[in-house]
């Protein structure tokens, strides 16, 4: 498969949040807002490249005993260097994503493409697969975040578009979900899947 089509498959065939329907804790919980959704999503992308990056190059040299232990040490010393440039350059956001940013950690999203591409490829081809599942949930969550924040808060990328209240529902995590339902059909329509 060449280096385009790797990517264009995380975002259309195997999109985690549309597609393959991973990571949901994040997608409900962080996507209240467009920004917010945006921000989880790169976060996660940023782990997504480099995990790959690193497990593809350190999986040959792995004993099969110890490679999920070592995969996750991997993805958490990664998730602590996130976590700390987020508290230095863009703190309010790490402060609004709070306790879903350390969970990265376990995002099945992560540790799953490390388990079924990334020991399996080369370093390159892993950091497509990343890029590609990394913009497929990132798009996907700013998607999520944009519907819910114009329903809820009528407003985009927080600037107020409309006077009056919008449907608080859609702020809270039922909105989410009705909203990730909706998408989620639209999504498998467009793309026939």
């Amino acid at each position: 498969m060449s280096k385009f089509g790797l990517i264009t498959k995380g975002i259309i065939k195997e999109n985690p949040t549309f597609a393959l329907v991973l990571g949901m804790c994040p997608t409900i919980a962080t996507t209240t807002s467009a920004i917010n959704g945006l921000g989880m999503g790169l976060a996660t992308t940023f782990v997504l490249i480099l995990s790959n990056m690193l497990i593809a190059a350190v999986a040959p040299v792995i004993p099969a005993k110890i490679k999920i232990p070592s995969y996750i040490v991997i993805i958490a010393s990664l998730v602590t260097v996130l976590q700390f440039v987020m508290q230095a350059y863009v703190p309010d956001l790490y402060a609004t994503l709070g306790i879903f940013i350390p969970l990265i950690v376990v995002n099945c999203i992560i540790l799953g493409r490390a388990e079924a591409f990334a020991c399996k490829h080369s370093v390159l081809d892993s950091a497509m697969d990343g890029i590609g599942i990394g913009l497929g949930f990132s798009l996907s969550l700013t998607v999520i975040g944009f519907v819910r924040e114009l329903l809820g808060g009528l407003s985009i990328f927080g600037n107020r578009i409309a006077e009056g209240d919008g449907m608080l529902a859609f702020v809270l995590a039922p909105g989410g979900f009705l909203v990730l339902g909706y998408l989620m059909v639209l999504f498998r329509k467009v793309t026939k899947q």
